[in-house]
């Protein structure tokens, strides 16, 4: 398995390790509940090295980048971060990403680990001034309510006057890194791109600070599962649209776009399922790959499902017919037909976090 340069670290956490898109990473170091809580109420550090980073370099190359997505990175203002999808002629999900604006002429991309070598090589084609940065980097993340001091202690003064969905360059032990205010918890939380050579010791001191716990992808899953954020490869492939993943309010139908004629054609039909919150009645979880029913008949698929510690049930994501999409549809779900209805996003709304708005 692939490692990331934060793996000798895992060891001295007592990390348990397991397999994610080719890349050995931890699962839990102290326990999920118990990273889930403390990312909750103080703060957790996560390594994501695994996921892909590219520099995207000039007017003509940030351009023909745009025409690849849904959202407009061409009009982003320098210091934003932008959430988008890249698309094929079909007007399906390639990969979801997010894009930060460093200047006027440069765009900071990352992308997910799965599609990782599909997405280079179509970036390769139709970018003209591209740098896959991925190798050199490594993705900190610090999230929780009290990220913002845990960093401001670490001396990195620029995350102070940051707001969400920005980002900048700054510096720390004299090497330029990246720093956004974004995450993926519904909780307040800052994303630090780092170069290898000083992602230890950078992780060493977020680690030793007093209100922060290393945390694994267990409770990464369940934090942004409460949170209602998607996970690309569960909650929407190759075979689906942003239309169907509920990404509508991110589509800037005004501009041109790589399969927009077909979105048009789709939006025009309607009819399609709709990826939809649930929520169980109990600490049962709707899990991936269950069957949704509505009295007894199958109607959609879970794609994403576990117990949230801190609203206290089961919640998920589910593709449905819109006709039972709208919140409060009562549903069955899995071998047992467990009793869960549909609800909106976020399922967990205590953080400081929110969504992009359309700016």
């Amino acid at each position: 398995m692939l490692q990331t340069p934060l793996h000798s670290e895992y060891a001295a956490n007592g990390a348990r390790i397991v397999e994610f898109h080719g890349w050995a990473l931890p699962l839990q170091f102290e326990g999920i509940l118990a990273e889930h809580r403390q990312t909750r109420k103080a703060a957790g550090v996560f390594d994501c090295s695994h996921m892909a980073e590219f520099l995207i370099s000039g007017e003509a190359s940030i351009r023909a980048f745009d025409q690849l997505i849904f959202s407009d990175m061409v009009a982003l203002p320098p210091g934003r971060c932008r959430y988008s999808g890249i698309l094929d002629p079909a007007g399906r999900l390639l990969d979801d990403c997010v894009a930060l604006k460093l200047d006027g002429e440069q765009l900071y991309l990352v992308t997910n680990a799965g599609p990782r070598e599909t997405v280079r090589a179509l970036l390769e084609e139709h970018v003209p001034r591209l740098e896959d940065v991925s190798a050199g980097t490594a993705k900190i993340d610090v999230q929780g309510p009290r990220s913002r001091q845990v960093l401001l202690d670490l001396g990195l003064g620029a995350v102070g006057p940051l707001r969400f969905w920005t980002g900048t360059r700054a510096r720390w032990q004299d090497e330029e890194i990246i720093v956004a205010r974004a995450g993926y918890t519904g909780e307040l939380g800052y994303e630090l791109y780092v170069p290898n050579g000083i992602a230890r010791a950078l992780w060493r001191h977020i680690a030793a600070h007093p209100s922060v716990a290393p945390c694994g992808l267990g409770a990464r899953d369940t934090l942004r599962l409460e949170a209602g954020l998607l996970l690309y490869g569960n909650d929407m492939t190759a075979l689906n649209t942003p239309l169907e993943a509920g990404m509508d309010r991110f589509i800037r139908w005004e501009k041109d776009f790589r399969g927009k004629d077909a979105l048009l054609a789709q939006k025009e039909r309607g009819g399609y399922p709709v990826l939809t919150g649930i929520r169980s009645h109990s600490r049962q979880a709707p899990r991936h790959g269950f069957e949704v029913r509505h009295h007894g008949e199958t109607v959609g698929l879970v794609t994403s499902g576990a117990f949230g510690p801190t609203v206290g049930c089961g919640v998920g994501l589910a593709y449905l017919p819109p006709t039972l999409a709208r919140p409060g549809t009562q549903l069955t779900a899995g071998p047992r037909d467990m009793r869960v209805e549909t609800a909106g996003r976020p399922f967990y709304n205590g953080g400081t976090c929110r969504m992009e708005v359309r700016a």
